[in-house]
């Protein structure tokens, strides 16, 4: 293959072969969420820079490193979207969908990350995205991690856990952070490169690090619980009940502080060790002052994602999709005359099987070819005309994975016949 057409490194092609998985569980996800009254909103992939810099925060590995920004012709600085929360709110806003109202919306597709691929981490991955939006209450969070927990059940995935924090409001939260930069900068010299150069602008991250060396020291440092206000006290324990009440399992993280900027209370992230490094599977929050930030009113927001390469792992590793073949019927046409009649039969056989999977042999080929490629589709049976069929006006049908002995039968009664085979 040439060098110039190779596949770019972490962005992958979804072959057919996979793709019966995918739409197994996108269906189940937009019946869970249409059951939630949650509506879909498409997104465009690109959106000004500005907006990811003001919203995940220029300090975040994401803005730094991870995003792929260029500047197009009118001079405009364009990234391919990191993730879809401040898609939404910008969308929200700008189309006037916030004012006076409250928003329960999904969105879905690829999205965008210059990192270094691995087992469920792609360059081009997919994400699930829903948002609720004019919501303050304890409630809607809960609600969004039920939600999930609905999802787990359809999908038939199990031994996911539910790791959960407040991380308080923007002031609760500075009161906090001056606790956390007098706690490392006490122990500078254990700091690694990256923390270090955290510990200035944004030493909630230091949390999140996943280095080995690092974690004696962020397991002794102050707990964020312990700062909260007391309305977020509040909100978390009026959360807490919701999940006690429905009989929810959880365990509440102090550690957990999540990798964007924008979130205030509640975050949480439902995880797995059934992926290697990579363990959760679905993350979320509440961003109460991300609208007023990108140019909104003030309005609480609460919502999560999940990385669909991940989730359709899962699945796989569940075995619990079992896949129609790719065809239910065959049609074999041997001759020029046989082509044309079959053509005919096929359209009418999709109109009286709606939703049934009915492939035509098309580039003529033998007879023995034409079964061999029905045998590879994964058929039930075969419909066969041939020049003595034409003459008959019959048509052959042969069972291709039952013992049951092929049958001639005339080309009108050919409908019944083949739903007495499929029943």
């Amino acid at each position: 293959m040439g060098q110039d057409i190779r596949p770019v490194r972490g962005m992958n092609d979804i072959l057919p072969d996979q793709t019966p998985v995918w739409q197994h569980v996108e269906t189940v996800l937009r019946e869970i969420l249409e059951a939630y009254g949650y509506r879909e909103l498409r997104l465009p992939l690109l959106e000004r820079t500005e907006l990811f810099k003001r919203s995940i925060g220029e300090q975040t590995d994401i803005v730094e490193k991870e995003m792929y920004t260029f500047v197009d012709r009118s001079g405009d600085s364009l990234t391919l979207r990191p993730e879809a929360t401040a898609g939404v709110v910008r969308a929200g806003i700008s189309n006037g969908l916030l004012h006076n109202q409250q928003q329960r919306v999904w969105t879905m597709g690829p999205m965008f990350r210059y990192e270094r691929p691995q087992k469920g981490r792609y360059r081009q991955f997919h994400q699930l995205d829903v948002e609720a939006l004019g919501y303050a209450g304890p409630d809607v969070d809960a609600e969004l991690i039920l939600m999930g927990a609905r999802l787990w059940k359809a999908l038939g995935i199990e031994e996911l856990k539910l790791e959960i924090n407040s991380l308080g409001t923007v002031d609760s939260r500075q009161a906090y952070r001056e606790k956390l930069i007098e706690y490392f900068a006490a122990h500078r010299d254990q700091l690694d490169e990256d923390s270090e150069r955290r510990l200035g602008n944004n030493p909630f991250r230091i949390l999140d690090s996943k280095n080995p060396d690092m974690q004696d020291l962020i397991t002794a440092a102050p707990s964020m619980i312990d700062y909260l206000d007391e309305e977020s006290d509040a909100h978390f324990k009026g959360l807490l009940q919701y999940l006690d009440n429905v009989g929810i399992d959880y365990m509440v993280n102090p550690r957990l502080v999540r990798g964007l900027d924008y979130y205030t209370r509640t975050v949480f992230e439902w995880l797995t060790d059934k992926l290697g490094a990579q363990g959760a599977v679905c993350s979320g929050g509440r961003y109460d002052g991300l609208i007023e930030q990108l140019g909104g009113r003030e309005t609480p927001a609460v919502g999560w994602a999940m990385g669909m390469e991940r989730l359709v792992s899962m699945v796989e590793l569940a075995a619990t999709v079992k896949t129609r073949s790719d065809v239910d019927i065959y049609v074999v046409a041997s001759g020029d005359a046989a082509q044309s009649k079959a053509m005919g039969l096929a359209e009418g056989l999709r109109d009286d099987f709606p939703g049934m999977r009915l492939q035509l042999n098309c580039g003529g080929g033998s007879f023995k070819s034409q079964l061999k490629r029905a045998d590879r589709s994964g058929a039930q049976v075969a419909v066969i005309l041939g020049e003595q069929e034409i003459d008959s006006g019959e048509a052959i049908l042969k069972p291709l994975r039952t013992k049951h002995e092929q049958s001639r039968v005339s080309i009108v009664d050919v409908g019944a016949e083949l739903r007495k085979l499929l029943d």
